[in-house]
């Protein structure tokens, strides 16, 4: 059996805590069966707090403490957040030298922060599980991935590495483009966006949990 058809909990226990390869790369989000998951409830436990995972990162720096600084989220936003609401978590699995994680992460760890969700972050080599268990259509692992738990610790939607629009341009583009001027690409549509698609995919993912669905989309083939 293969790790990606095993339970999460199953894939803790069988990976042992190895280190996984740091990549910043396309994610797949699979949708699982929602179970209750204590696994997961202890991986988000032991996690860090933004401000702490902030104050200790070392790799791009300087925009991890810009966007923590100066990250916004449109109030309309929050207020869906809180009317989804309470008990909600979100666990991100993020490492401080990922561009698409410097870039999404603060804003969604405002939104969380506004709208009463505990956020924490794992690094890869505890989180490598969620990032098997989320790969990317080419079978990839990478950073970011964020997982929406509820109170009893069952998954109920993720977010793959970039927003929607990004992920679906960026894999068609580098079958046409230069890896250079697909990362050029990437960095202007940050530039652009301020968040405000992986903030509004965030709510959407908690309104669907809301409904009963689990939000995981895995993105087109281009």
């Amino acid at each position: 059996m293969s790790l990606s058809a095993l339970p999460l909990a199953a894939m803790f226990a069988a990976l042992g805590g190895a280190p996984a390869a740091h990549r910043c790369q396309p994610v797949a989000s699979v949708v699982r069966q929602a179970a209750v998951d204590s696994t997961l409830l202890a991986l988000h436990a032991s996690g860090q707090p933004f401000s702490d995972f902030v104050a200790a990162a070392k790799a791009r720096r300087e925009g991890w403490v810009r966007l923590a600084d100066s990250a916004q989220v449109d109030a309309a936003l929050v207020q869906r957040a809180k009317v989804a609401g309470s008990g909600w978590r979100i666990l991100v699995v993020a490492i401080d030298a990922c561009g698409d994680s410097m870039n999404s992460v603060p804003y969604v760890a405002r939104l969380a922060a506004q709208a009463g969700i505990d956020l924490r972050i794992v690094l890869p080599a505890a989180g490598r599980p969620v990032q098997e268990a989320h790969r990317s259509l080419d079978g990839r692992t990478a950073t970011p991935t964020y997982l929406l738990l509820d109170g009893t610790g069952a998954e109920r939607g993720c977010i793959v590495e970039q927003p929607k629009a990004l992920r679906e341009w960026a894999s068609a583009a580098r079958a046409t483009v230069s890896l250079d001027s697909v990362h050029a690409g990437i960095r202007a549509f940050y530039a652009k966006d301020l968040g405000a698609s992986i903030a509004r995919e965030t709510v959407e993912m908690l309104e669907a949990a809301a409904r009963g669905n689990a939000l995981c989309d895995r993105g087109k083939q281009p």
